[in-house]
């Protein structure tokens, strides 16, 4: 059974994820200005690639740099 300190370091990466996930969202959310914007490009018909490859790329993304940075943060801390 794991002690309370690798449940700790599971929990904390866990919201990590969540977190940068979020980020991720947010940054997708306002990068063009509002939907209306983002889905009607140049005034033509709406562009769906906003939703199936824009979004998750954005998410992955977040989750990808927040857990990079939690990984380095975790060799950089001394140990006990």
């Amino acid at each position: 059974m794991p002690g309370m300190g690798q449940r700790a370091q599971a929990a904390a990466g866990c919201l990590t994820a969540a977190v940068g996930a979020g980020a991720g969202l947010v940054v997708w959310a306002v990068a063009a200005g509002g939907p209306r914007r983002r889905f009607y490009r140049f005034e033509q018909a709406p562009d769906w690639s906003v939703l199936y490859a824009e979004l998750p790329l954005m998410v992955l993304g977040g989750t990808a740099a927040f857990l990079g940075v939690w990984a380095v943060l975790r060799r950089l801390r001394p140990r006990r």
